[in-house]
């Protein structure tokens, strides 16, 4: 069922002024460098026992050294071999090195708006942050992916190889939210793009994008953005913490962000906006909502 149409309400809060297009290079390089510093401590927290020791000095329980997924992997790139991570947390080092890489290439080639310091600093804070909690949540008795009582991939793949090759018998969680993650990061990245090529066409001048994945839904970006973060979370701490997350991630979206930009296209595009909204119901996720 197609929901109702936005209601704005009382102005919401909003880090980027929409429709102003301007160049802020202090502001770009400041989230640069804090995009790309969070690797490096996110590998600090992963593999150096930070964040073992931060929940040990709340007196909060860590994963047993002898539990599965806890022996580095075997990859046979050395690259990859010589970060000498097990596999789940290989796998959140790489989310968080693949949200940097696509949050930067947002900001320097798929969006022309400003995005001065006061916006850099909040956004970068609030992805390390998050991204800071997941390793955490690894590395917690009560809230690691690895010590859930689920499905586990040696159920589903032959021979064993979720348990002989990568060092344990790891969660089917980790499995659906790298998929989450990789399905969430593509919709996001490409709706994106496909908005940026329609806006630059001359022919394009003042219209709403309706082409590619628009067609689904109003804002399919957020539903892009919702699920990697939820695919993120659920390495991280299985199941119930990927749903909390992209559930949250959902919410505040479509309470705060949408009704922003349905006010904001609301007065750019006029009565294009009002039929954009009969003929593509559904605000966030594709024939739900």
């Amino acid at each position: 069922m197609a929901p109702p149409d936005d209601n704005p309400g009382k102005k919401q809060f909003d880090l980027i002024n929409r429709g102003v297009k301007r160049s802020t290079p202090l502001g770009t390089a400041t989230f640069i460098g804090m995009r790309l510093a969070d690797i490096p401590w996110q590998y600090h927290l992963l593999h150096n026992g930070a964040a073992e020791r931060a929940l040990s000095a709340v007196g909060l329980s860590t994963v047993a050294a002898a539990t599965a997924g806890t022996a580095a992997t075997a990859t046979g790139v050395a690259l990859l071999d010589n970060l000498d991570l097990p596999l789940p947390r290989l796998l959140l080092l790489a989310m968080a090195a693949g949200s940097s890489a696509k949050q930067i290439l947002w900001l320097t080639y798929l969006s022309a708006e400003e995005f001065p310091v006061s916006a850099a600093v909040p956004v970068g804070i609030f992805n390390t942050v998050f991204n800071s909690l997941n390793a955490v949540l690894l590395a917690g008795a009560a809230t690691s992916s690895l010590v859930g009582s689920g499905p586990r991939l040696s159920s589903i793949i032959p021979g064993g190889l979720g348990s002989t090759v990568h060092g344990g018998d790891l969660p089917l969680s980790l499995l659906a939210g790298a998929l989450l993650y990789a399905a969430g990061i593509t919709i996001e990245t490409l709706s994106e793009y496909q908005r940026m090529r329609f806006k630059q066409a001359a022919r394009n001048q003042g219209k709403v994008c309706k082409v590619g994945l628009w067609r689904w839904a109003r804002h399919i970006n957020y539903f892009g953005y919702a699920l990697w973060r939820g695919g993120y979370a659920m390495v991280g701490c299985g199941w119930a913490g990927g749903l909390l997350m992209g559930l949250w991630m959902g919410w505040d979206l479509s309470s705060r962000a949408v009704s922003v930009l349905d006010e904001y296209c609301g007065k750019r595009y006029g009565e294009q906006w009002v039929q954009f909204k009969k003929e593509v119901p559904y605000r966030i996720i594709p024939g739900l909502y």
